[in-house]
């Protein structure tokens, strides 16, 4: 069991507070903001850290919820983080572009290349539907995509062998393709 895993069961018992676990987490949950928003668009105004920070608030913040074990946190913190920055993406659509904006195809370098507002909107309203589908898959873009996890990474996170990850990924990623262009 790794030390997330034991904070969180000590956590569980109140053998340990929400300050171990977040010291615990900090500088990883750091480092993949980091990862993520050194992606997005130059001059993005959001930062790493206030992404962990809010990220962190919209977990509980020090009144942290029950979490089974480090995938369950890291795959809550993921779907946190997805959320705020889509929202930052609305806010910002709104007030710089209008509200039509057009649907693009996902490709593979949306998630190495800087992702427009739109696009993380497009792909946040086909993962809201592919989550109903296929829940690993959309976790695993969700993953990949939003915390900027490698395959392996996310293979472990999911507790998945990195082959089958892969697999996943493909159906997820021809998935979303799919109903992007249904959309457009």
């Amino acid at each position: 069991m790794d030390d997330v895993t034991q904070i969180l069961s000590k956590l569980e018992s109140g053998e340990s507070s929400s300050e171990d676990l977040l010291t615990a987490v900090y500088e990883e949950l750091r480092n993949l903001a980091r990862a993520k928003m050194s992606r997005e668009r130059p001059g993005h105004t959001l930062q790493a850290t206030a992404l962990v920070h809010e990220a962190w608030m919209s977990l509980g913040g020090d009144s942290q919820s029950h979490w089974a074990n480090r995938r369950h946190f890291f795959g809550a913190a993921a779907e946190a983080m997805r959320r705020i920055l889509v929202d930052h993406a609305r806010k910002q659509r709104a007030e710089k572009r209008g509200g039509g904006a057009a649907k693009v195809e996902l490709v593979e370098s949306m998630i190495e290349a800087n992702a427009p507002p739109d696009e993380i909107l497009s792909l946040h309203e086909v993962l809201t539907e592919l989550e109903s589908e296929d829940p690993q898959a959309a976790e695993l873009v969700k993953l990949r995509y939003f915390i900027g996890l490698t395959m392996q990474e996310a293979a472990d996170a999911l507790g998945l062998k990195k082959r089958t990850a892969e697999g996943v990924w493909e159906y997820g990623r021809a998935w979303l393709r799919r109903r992007m262009r249904e959309l457009s």
